[in-house]
């Protein structure tokens, strides 16, 4: 399977399951060797060839026991963000001669009060998205999904057991914007809110995602990080917001960042809802100044309200750093665009 182009397709999308957002496995037909948590951690697993457990070979996955009755193994999953699901993988990356020979994934929608273990039961309205599929051992199995639904669990189906390291569901995240009031003051670039990081200088160091992700950076590791700039110019990002609003207050977290943190920065806005990426970057688009350029200070939560300037509805933000370095976070606090 040649899966060049899915992973191009799934490039900026969400990890819709990832425990860093709040999914979380619930339910498992069958856990024997290895934990189904394990399925939503970073990374694509280790493996340590002379580490056991008591039930056998410590695998850094979910892995159940050889089914001998009929049916297969299951896992049931609370996605972190609800959305829609564009693309899955489904690594089987250390599962060699255990791995298991097909998989298909179905979804559904429920209620947040649901209780979990109803789930595993008949009453559940379960829906395909990717039919019954082969997989490939040691490997990330990428399949693309064309359903527009929204969707807040998934069911991974394995056929007939075995191993799987990592899975990831790829998607646009859809929030439910229908209790937020136009007065409310939100995050309109969290990743929970449908925030994008869509373009970036440079990430060589650190991802550009993590620049919306919830909480504060764990470690250095867990922000965005250019490498250091030996000519002319600067780095920025680019962030498309979940909603179109107004700004009235940014944050900028130099968290872990202590000598690499950007000696400044500033933010630029514009109203492109139907823009290219490629406009964004090209120059093709009017920016305006949101927050002029400013110093930043290391390891640091800096705020900014007073100095931003009013430029009126925006869709997208630009934060420049001066002239590389790292932010762990940024958030971009406004109102719904009325």
């Amino acid at each position: 399977m040649d899966t060049t182009g899915l992973t191009a397709t799934f490039s900026g999308l969400i990890d819709l399951a990832s425990e860093c957002v709040g999914g979380k496995a619930l339910l498992a037909s069958d856990e024997f060797f290895a934990p189904k948590e394990n399925l939503l951690k970073p990374g694509r697993g280790m493996f340590i060839p002379d580490k056991y457990t008591d039930r056998g070979k410590w695998m850094d996955g979910w892995e159940t026991r050889r089914k001998r009755t009929a049916g297969h193994d299951w896992c049931i999953i609370r996605l972190g963000l609800s959305g829609m699901i564009k693309g899955v993988d489904i690594d089987t990356n250390h599962f060699i001669g255990n791995n298991p020979l097909y998989a298909s994934i179905e979804a559904c929608t429920i209620s947040a009060d649901r209780a979990a273990k109803s789930l595993g039961g008949a009453n559940t309205e379960w829906v395909e998205v990717l039919q019954k599929s082969p997989l490939r051992p040691g490997a990330q199995n990428l399949f693309s999904v064309s359903d527009v639904q929204t969707f807040t669990h998934i069911r991974l189906n394995i056929f007939p057991d075995g191993g799987v390291a990592r899975l990831r569901i790829y998607g646009d995240v859809v929030p439910d914007w229908s209790s937020v009031k136009k007065t409310t003051l939100i995050d309109l670039a969290a990743v929970t809110n449908g925030g994008r990081v869509v373009a970036a200088s440079d990430m060589f160091f650190g991802a550009k995602e993590n620049l919306i992700m919830p909480g504060r950076a764990a470690t250095m590791g867990d922000g965005w990080e250019t490498k250091r700039r030996r000519g002319p110019g600067h780095d920025w990002a680019i962030i498309r917001l979940g909603r179109a609003g107004v700004v009235k207050k940014i944050e900028v977290d130099t968290n872990h960042f202590k000598g690499n943190y950007p000696d400044q920065c500033s933010l630029d806005a514009c109203y492109e809802p139907h823009t290219m990426i490629d406009s964004l970057t090209a120059h093709l688009t009017q920016w305006k100044e949101l927050l002029p350029k400013t110093k930043l200070r290391a390891h640091r939560r800096h705020f900014f309200e007073k100095e931003l300037h009013e430029v009126g509805s925006v869709t997208h933000v630009r934060l420049n750093i001066f002239p590389d370095g790292g932010i762990s976070r940024l958030r971009v606090w406004g109102v719904l665009k009325r």
